[in-house]
């Protein structure tokens, strides 16, 4: 694994936005970069590749344990999202994406940081934007990418025909609307029939949630946390009306940091995990103090053994003291002065490709840079 140094190419700018990459650019510092690669080996794909399909295995059986014994404490779930985990669970649910996110230098096992499962972005970079870039760059490399195609396979397999599949997301936020379309694009691409609108024009009639035109939306993809969904005063609706979500509430499961130390407690001293554990005094040595839910590094802590504070993200909210927890720190893989994490996506629980940012900072945060990556 190393970093190149890359020459940009001129009209970089004007090529991602051609192909509808609107957000290339946070706060008028580049997001997606081209002065950088990092390159691997086939057999250091290869294990990227088998790492997150152990973990995604293990994830759902592990979801597979908690349902089967109502185990959900550790969760701090509300009232009405038990319900509707084990009756999408019941119904064997598809889900569609998620991402791991791992540290790795390219050599022994690369360690879990943590897994999105229910809105993770950064799809479209990864899928279509480093492509096109590696099409231009080195045309005779390869990329660990079949996002694209994985994507619209998976969609045929939904069983969403005769369906119209609407699409929604907040408004005002950039990234998350360009992922909901390319999403909806792969959709389409898979034949089926879409539909878009924000989601504070859902609306409801008295039995069916219905978009603007008051047609019922009887499957919705949401780029929504469940954990805001559910917040909402319309939640106590999803469960009579119907409605097929993805992703599916059992997702909710996946979709919390509380998943680290339950992993680590049922595969303890796995290769690709870190100790975790609700309680700070079961790790030893510096630790990540993570909280339970929380986009783009917000808060996580970074702490000494003496419990000291070394670096930090602001939190969004005011995040509960008690639902966070603790994984033991490892000094991240640092190339050039930037600290890479490797997303590996999968796609209907099938590991299919690499999206990769980096930081001046060991944590991960929503100005980070995406940088795209090849091997030969």
């Amino acid at each position: 694994m190393e970093r190149l140094a890359v020459e940009p190419r001129p009209d970089w700018r004007e090529r991602a936005e051609k192909i509808g990459f609107a957000f290339h650019t946070i706060n008028g510092e580049p997001y997606w970069c081209e002065d950088a690669a990092y390159s691997f080996t086939p057999a250091q794909i290869d294990e990227l590749d088998d790492a997150a399909q152990r973990l995604e295995d293990m994830c759902l059986e592990l979801v597979d344990g908690i349902i089967q014994r109502g185990d959900y404490a550790a969760f701090h779930l509300p009232d009405n999202a038990v319900a509707l985990i084990e009756q999408s669970w019941q119904r064997q649910d598809k889900n569609l994406y998620g991402r791991f996110d791992l540290a790795w230098n390219g050599s022994g096992a690369p360690k879990l940081l943590e897994y999105n499962a229910d809105t993770p972005t950064a799809l479209y970079e990864a899928s279509v934007v480093q492509w096109e870039w590696l099409d231009s760059f080195c045309n005779h490399c390869d990329q660990f990418n079949g996002i694209h195609e994985t994507l619209i396979e998976a969609w045929k397999h939904f069983g969403l025909w005769g369906h119209r599949v609407h699409f929604t997301c907040v408004r005002d936020h950039e990234e998350d609307f360009g992922t909901a379309e390319y999403l909806r694009d792969t959709a389409v691409q898979a034949g089926l029939d879409t539909d878009r609108l924000y989601i504070d024009e859902i609306g409801w009639n008295g039995k069916r949630f219905v978009d603007l035109a008051a047609k019922p939306i009887t499957v919705l993809f949401k780029l929504y946390p469940w954990e805001w969904l559910l917040r909402e005063d319309f939640a106590a609706n999803i469960q009579p009306s119907g409605i097929r979500m993805i992703e599916p509430a059992w997702k909710m499961l996946l979709s919390t940091k509380a998943i680290l130390p339950l992993l680590w407690d049922k595969w303890p001293d796995h290769e690709n995990l870190l100790p975790a554990s609700f309680d700070r005094a079961a790790i030893r040595g510096p630790c990540m103090a993570k909280p339970f839910w929380g986009r783009e590094g917000a808060g996580i802590s970074h702490l000494s053994e003496t419990g000291s504070t070394l670096d930090s993200v602001p939190a969004q909210g005011d995040p509960s003291p008690e639902l966070q927890i603790y994984q033991q720190a490892i000094e991240m893989p640092c190339f050039d002065g930037f600290y890479p994490v490797l997303g590996v996506w999968v796609i209907a629980s099938r590991a299919c490709g690499l999206g990769i940012r980096e930081d001046r900072s060991p944590i991960t945060r929503n100005t980070s840079r995406f940088v795209p990556h090849l091997f030969e």
